[in-house]
């Protein structure tokens, strides 16, 4: 496994993690924060899936 998809996978948790708390607590910038991370976590994760898949049919 690439390691853009490890380290997009723990961005897209985070990002979860800060979006619920940011709700739970009405703090509206760490709900945003929480959205951007959880993008930016997908956007890696797919690249990392296409470095995989790359490696495997070269």
């Amino acid at each position: 496994m690439d390691n853009d998809r490890a380290e997009g996978s723990m961005k897209n948790v985070k990002g979860r993690i800060k979006e619920g708390l940011g709700k739970v607590l009405g703090d509206s910038k760490m709900e945003a924060e929480g959205k951007m991370d959880k993008a930016e976590g997908k956007i890696q994760n797919t690249v990392g899936g296409i470095k995989d898949s790359l490696r495997k049919n070269p």
